[in-house]
């Protein structure tokens, strides 16, 4: 979502035929048909009412295009915006979201503290971080999980791992990773900090621009965009009758910038240093996202452009005995580089492991 704008729309894509099993939400969507074997691009809001002839999504504030199958997505095309105070489309060279972190990002560099592989003030490091956590309390701590006073083990994933594409500095893909947290889920995370080498480039060929968050759910064949569509989505398909918790959706344009300026724009610009090459694994992190310790961590894997398996572990998971199984305590941030053989279990040996050995002066 457009913290500028506040645009309610949403891109959904499929590489083949709609899946079968979809959330009643879609269920009545009018797919194109098409012969192409290219993603239909369609673009929606809630307040839309019906689909005209031509293609064109219509409500009495907006007008919503729908891309043809046949038209090939251009990252170097402006891409069409829509404003809700006069109601019509405009082109914009950048999301005015993205347009508001390019510009905080240099000025809370200054106040970063520097290199992130040198040797930090750990205090000021912990109090920053649990500020934060302060900031976004009641959410992205526990699991709203049937489980919650049950030995049962078992997890309740889908079948195949959810991809989501974000950096952790941006207060949109906060909210989407603290409603991961609720639903306990296990999820691929492949961060796209500014300046990203690999990650943002799989965004603009998987769905045509570069926007964060992006959510691509094999188990369905749908991607989208939007942090508030993607928490509806997920709380639809995997929630089991659940909703978000009060206030998540809401409080992001609130306090869900307070972590991203406590943190000084941690997690948010590629270090430097970090190495081109991703390692052959990805790396394991049993974390939840409110954690202040693990909060640190991540920012370091996002500063790395390191792709790694977030192991959400919030109070009430079904997936606490796996970490205990692994590191016999409860205590996050748990880190396992299936690489090399490590695991820690404290952040500042964490950190210190990753800037070593992931720095390109080490390849």
């Amino acid at each position: 979502m457009s913290l500028l704008s506040l645009t309610c729309s949403q891109s959904i894509y499929f590489s083949t035929s709609p899946p079968q099993h979809l959330p009643t939400k879609f269920k009545n969507f009018p797919f194109p048909s098409t012969s192409s074997t290219r993603a239909a691009t369609l673009k929606f809001s809630p307040f839309s009412q019906r689909l005209l002839g031509n293609g064109n999504w219509v409500s009495h504030r907006n007008r919503f295009h729908a891309k043809s199958a046949d038209s090939e997505p251009n990252a170097n095309q402006p891409s069409a915006q829509v404003s809700q105070e006069n109601g019509t489309v405009s082109n914009s060279s950048g999301n005015p979201s993205t347009s508001f972190l390019s510009i905080l990002c240099p000025l809370l560099k200054l106040f970063s503290g520097g290199d992130p592989s040198q040797e930090r003030n750990y205090s000021l490091e912990l109090a920053t971080s649990s500020l934060s956590t302060l900031a976004r309390l009641p959410w992205g701590s526990k699991a709203l999980s049937d489980n919650l006073y049950s030995e049962e083990i078992t997890t309740l994933d889908p079948p195949m791992r959810l991809q989501l594409f974000e950096f952790e500095a941006c207060p949109f893909c906060r909210r989407v990773r603290e409603a991961m947290t609720e639903l306990d889920l296990s999820v691929e995370v492949y961060p796209c900090p500014k300046g990203s080498l690999r990650h943002r480039e799989m965004v603009r060929r998987s769905g045509g621009k570069e926007q964060f968050p992006f959510l691509i759910d094999p188990n369905t064949g749908i991607s989208l965009y939007e942090s508030g569509d993607i928490v509806n989505y997920l709380f639809q398909q995997y929630g089991k009758g659940r909703s978000p918790s009060t206030g998540l959706l809401e409080s992001t344009l609130f306090t869900g910038w307070m972590p991203t300026i406590l943190r000084a724009g941690r997690g948010m610009t590629l270090w430097e240093k970090s190495r081109q090459d991703p390692p052959p694994k990805k790396l394991e992190l049993f974390s939840y996202e409110n954690n202040a310790y693990a909060r640190i961590v991540r920012e370091a894997l996002c500063e790395l452009e390191l792709a790694y398996i977030l192991h959400n572990v919030g109070e009430g998971s079904t997936r606490t005995k796996l970490l205990l199984d692994a590191s016999q305590s409860k205590e996050v941030p748990y880190f396992i580089d299936p690489n090399t053989g490590a695991q820690f279990g404290d952040y500042k040996k964490i950190l210190s492991y990753l800037f070593q050995t992931y720095s390109a002066a080490t390849v």
